[in-house]
């Protein structure tokens, strides 16, 4: 299955690729690649075609099938496309083969994010993060860097070729750099708990949710601030900080990193230190894009992250953004917008509110269900605190 995009000249050029299987059916494929393409746009890679492949499980040596190899090996030459994008992991066996007979570079979900990241990177934990991040990454498939030099027969250190003693000494700086690497990060978290520490005065609530939702925006519209705006997968993938006020109580907000389906392990790994601020915090808001047709699933991807970081049990409000999205599709496809909040609420709790950040819509809804939370934690850091105040 092949879907031709048509693309503008002089750019970086790509094909995306997906499997079909019993585990991941057509739709699903289809949803990922459109996913997949945003991350690549976000590169400033345009597509120029998708293909899929049905397949009751992947080949082990290419992940695809000989034929739609060949079929995409002669698109490739054709078309003068500069890379292929995978959107399943790919083993560094596996994207040595596809280059071998592709001969261009071969890039997977994982590679992709990591370079996205790397752009992103600002500060000087989140640019170690990454970096520590690429090295992990690097390690596995550092042997196709030697591939070109002879390997001579023997057992002994003195007879082996060029190309295995290149190897091991790129593997000892690699491993070097990421024992390096490690350390740094590890003072500047020291100082990240120091700075942390000062904060357990204040009411600490943490925004989170999946990648694009509209976290910046309802940050900036709540703390009033000039906070880094742009509809882009991972505009923000540090921690801000701001201090805000809830009615009457002087609180901390903070906007964190988005997540993703299929969000690579060293990169949750890498920014663990950075997600202390979630599993640290008194309350989440966790924002959705309720326009989103793939919502729910967006829900379940973060409530799985907040699970493997451990701040599953804390308190949480789910924010449904984009209402004034999701009545445009109400329009066109007439639904009851009515009746889809309160499904949501009998299913996830009275503990929801829908909103729109970007239009301010039912903002002081949000504000007045935040304030019943940040009011009871804030009564018992200041058990004094005159719990007959009003607002």
């Amino acid at each position: 299955m092949t879907q031709l995009i048509t693309t503008a000249p002089q750019q970086e050029t790509a094909l995306l690729i997906a499997l079909v299987t019993p585990q991941q059916p057509t739709a699903k494929a289809r949803e990922y690649l459109d996913e997949l393409s945003l991350l690549a746009h976000t590169l400033g890679i345009k597509i120029v075609a998708t293909f899929m492949q049905r397949l009751d499980k992947p080949h082990a040596k290419t992940l695809i099938g000989k034929g739609k190899l060949a079929e995409i090996s002669a698109f490739i030459q054709d078309n003068q496309v500069g890379m292929v994008i995978f959107d399943d992991e790919l083993a560094p066996s596996q994207t040595r083969n596809l280059e071998a007979v592709l001969q261009c570079p071969v890039l997977d979900r994982n590679l992709l994010i990591l370079n996205i990241f790397a752009m992103r990177a600002k500060t000087t934990q989140a640019k170690t993060q990454v970096e520590l991040a690429q090295y992990q990454y690097l390690l596995p498939r550092l042997t196709k860097m030697w591939t070109h030099l002879s390997r001579q027969k023997g057992g002994t250190p003195g007879m082996r070729g060029p190309g295995e003693k290149e190897l091991e000494t790129d593997r000892r700086i690699v491993q070097d750099k990421i024992a390096l690497l490690r350390k740094k990060l590890q003072a500047i978290d020291r100082q990240s708990v120091t700075q942390r520490k000062t904060r357990k005065s204040l009411v600490r609530i943490a925004l989170v949710g999946y990648t694009n939702v509209g976290k910046s925006t309802l940050m900036r519209l709540l703390s009033k601030s000039d906070v880094y705006i742009e509809d882009k997968l991972f505009a923000t993938i540090g921690s801000t900080v701001r201090r805000i006020v809830i009615h009457d109580i002087p609180c901390l907000l903070t906007d964190t990193v988005g997540f993703i389906r299929k969000l690579p392990h060293t990169l949750i790994e890498c920014f663990k230190s950075t997600l202390d601020e979630v599993r640290e915090a008194d309350i989440l808001l966790h924002v959705v894009d309720i326009s989103h047709p793939a919502c729910e699933e967006h829900i379940q991807v973060v409530q799985e992250t907040l699970q493997e970081i451990g701040a599953a049990s804390l308190p949480t409000i789910l924010v449904f953004n984009k209402v004034d999205q999701l009545r445009i599709l109400e329009q066109e496809n007439n639904t009851d917008l009515d009746t889809l909040q309160k499904s949501y609420i009998n299913r996830y709790g009275h503990h929801a509110v829908f909103i729109s950040a970007s239009q301010q819509e039912n903002i002081a809804a949000l504000k007045d269900l935040l304030y019943q939370q940040v009011r009871a934690k804030h009564q018992q850091i200041y058990p004094n605190y005159l719990k007959s105040a009003t607002y």
